[in-house]
Order: structure tokens, then C-alpha cells, then sequence
């Protein structure tokens, strides 16, 4: 593991590609006879652009960072493939292939630099935070997440345990980043969720399940039907998945629907029991969840604040979650361990307790 730490760092740190739009459209004719118009799609990491032939049909186009290693964009790719062969009805991207059937291709930028570009098809729906929040469709978040984990569980890969900053189960790497915060009533908060985590998470995460996921199931990253916001019509963006605790993937989901409510906890225990109905949590699991769910936000505004120092030009899509992670932090240093924990799974506990009445 460790020597693929650099990679991390090096992904979040090496500016995106950026092809004219005429050099991507020259690339996509040539790989894949495919002709169109080319719509720039926002990334972290990424370029990617949005095809559309004349006929309606759309493809997102990704040219991957120079940094991201070719085993890397093989392991999202052989994930996709493999949900479409266990779990067709999952709404996941399909890979397309090139004209000589390969599944990503190599292309030299201009500069010298080689990278890696594929293919997928595009997914028709509403980004989930363009909708009105309810219960029904934060448990329809969860009951989805918790079948693609269902679909993840026996995929393996040797890439899969590739390291990567976003990775709750892996917060105490960003330590260094504390700097970054000038604010010291700030870091001091952000220093006390580190202190929780490395008391109470750390020492439980070796007796957990792993396994691949997705690892950034937010409202930008699911769609809904424009005509019925409680159906989940897409799961998009593969680019931070990896091999790790299962209870991470939970606690980096739930931790977006803190906001849209009065309480703070009740969208998230809304997602939490319909994910625990579908694939139930282990008490291990449901101890570390309200702990991961503060390290999500912990490392959101570590990166964060890091990143929009190196990458001026790209700060507002960098810094896009940030404030909504202060606040989620501030209202969680207000509250011991245990509160968080049962204010969390109060769905979970119901569920369990109607189940003993049946």
C-alpha cells in the first residue's frame, strides 16, 4: 500500500487537461466514429466533456488526469462492467468501447504528456440537489446505495486499494493539512474530530467489513426522474472508488443530508435505516457510523481548504461543500459520541424493534 502513496496526493495536485473543444471532437470521431457536439462537464481530477449526436444520443468523454495511473481507470472501468453483469438494473454508466473494442484508449496532450481517455454513456435525470428533499426519496438514496454495495460485494480487483485522500477510514494522512486552516477556533474544531477518530474509529476499523465502494454517493453524484424526484434514475461519478471499510461508504452518504431539515439528524437516519433494511449494518458498524459521518466532513474541509490555496481558478467547485461541512461540525462538537450515534440510528433502532414485534 504504501508505495502507492504518492499517487494520492499527485491526483489532487496536477492540473486538469484541457483540450479545445475541436481536439476533443477530432479525438472522439477518431476512436469511436462517433460525431457530436462537445459540452465541458465540471471535474476534480478530470476533463470531461458531454457528447451529443445529431440523433440525441449522449456519451460523457473523460481524459483523465496525467497523475491517475492506467490500473486505476482499469479498476472503475472493470466495475462498471461488472454491476452491468450481476446488477443490470442498477443505473450505472455503461462503458463504450473504442472502434478496436477497447474499453480506454492513450493519447499524447500537448505538451508531451501522455493520459488515458474512455468513454461511457450519459445518464438522463435531475442532480438530486436540484430537487426538493423528502423522506421518500433520501430512503430511496439509501435503499439504492446499499444494493450497489449488495452488487460491489464479491468484485475484487488489484488496483482496488489504491490510496486516495478521500477516504474516511484513512483521515489521520491529513494531518499536515491542518495549516491550511488560518482560523484557529477552526482547526481547533477540526483538531478535535481527528482526536475522535483516532480514539474511538481507528482502533475499531481492523474488525469491520470492506470491500469496494463507490465512496462519493452525494446529491451532485445521484439522479432522480425529472418527473418523479422519489426514483433514482443514475449513480455517476466512479472517480473515488476504492477498497475499504463498508461503514465509511454509509457515513460519507448520510453525511450530505444533515441539511433540509429542522434537525440536523433526521434526513440522515431517514437514509441510514433504509440502507440498514436493505443491507443491515453490524453493531461494530453502527457504534463507528456518527463518527465517520464527522470524519467525512473533517477531511471535506481539510481538502478543501488545501486544494483552494493551490487552485485559486478552481475554488468554488472546490470549496462547494465546504461551508455546509463547518456547520455540520459545529453542530456535532455540540453533541457527545453517543448522542450523534442514537440521534443517528433512530430508523435503524425502530426498524429492529418492529421486527421483534413480528
Amino acid at each position: 500500500m504504501a508505495e502507492n502513496r504518492p499517487i494520492a496526493a499527485a491526483a489532487l495536485s496536477t492540473a486538469v487537461p484541457s483540450l479545445a473543444p475541436d481536439e476533443v471532437g477530432a479525438l472522439v470521431s477518431r476512436l469511436y466514429g462517433i460525431h457530436g457536439s462537445i459540452k465541458s462537464l465540471v471535474g476534480e481530477r478530470d476533463q470531461n466533456c458531454c457528447i451529443e449526436t445529431a440523433d440525441g444520443r449522449r456519451y460523457v468523454f473523460k481524459i483523465s488526469n496525467p497523475s491517475e495511473p492506467v490500473p486505476v481507470v482499469d479498476f472503475q472501468i472493470a466495475a462498471l462492467e461488472h454491476i452491468a453483469r450481476v446488477a443490470p438494473e442498477l443505473p450505472v454508466p455503461r462503458v463504450v468501447r473504442t472502434l478496436g473494442g477497447r474499453t480506454h484508449d492513450t493519447v499524447t496532450l500537448a505538451d508531451g504528456v501522455r493520459t488515458t481517455v474512455r468513454m461511457l454513456t450519459y445518464l438522463d435525470g435531475v442532480q438530486i440537489r436540484e430537487t426538493p428533499r423528502t423522506a421518500a426519496q433520501r430512503r430511496a438514496m439509501g435503499t439504492v446505495l446499499a444494493k450497489l454495495n449488495l452488487a460491489l460485494r464479491d468484485f475484487t480487483h488489484p488496483s482496488s486499494t489504491h490510496d486516495l485522500l478521500w477516504n474516511v477510514s484513512a483521515a489521520p494522512r491529513l494531518t499536515s493539512k491542518f495549516d491550511a486552516i488560518v482560523d484557529a477556533p477552526r482547526r481547533a474544531l477540526a483538531e478535535s474530530f481527528m482526536t475522535r477518530f483516532n480514539e474511538h474509529v481507528l482502533p475499531r476499523l481492523a474488525s469491520v467489513r470492506s470491500q469496494v465502494i463507490h465512496n462519493d454517493y452525494h446529491l451532485y453524484n445521484v439522479l432522480a426522474a425529472p418527473d418523479d424526484h422519489e426514483r433514482i434514475v443514475g449513480i455517476i461519478d466512479f472517480g473515488d472508488m476504492l477498497h475499504a471499510p463498508l461503514v465509511g461508504e454509509v457515513a460519507t452518504a448520510a453525511a450530505f443530508h444533515m441539511t433540509g431539515c429542522a434537525d440536523p439528524f433526521e434526513g440522515p437516519a431517514q437514509f441510514v435505516g433504509a440502507y440498514h433494511a436493505t443491507l443491515p449494518l453490524s453493531e461494530m458498524e453502527q457504534e463507528i457510523v456518527a463518527d465517520l459521518m464527522a470524519t467525512r466532513h473533517l477531511i471535506t474541509v481539510l481538502i478543501s481548504e488545501w486544494r483552494a490555496k493551490r487552485y485559486p481558478e478552481n475554488r468554488a467547485y472546490i470549496m462547494r461543500h465546504n461551508p455546509a461541512a463547518w456547520e455540520a461540525l459545529s453542530l456535532m462538537a455540540d453533541l457527545s459520541r453517543d448522542q450523534s450515534r442514537d440521534r443517528l440510528l433512530t430508523e435503524v433502532r425502530k426498524g429492529q424493534a418492529n421486527e421483534k414485534h413480528h
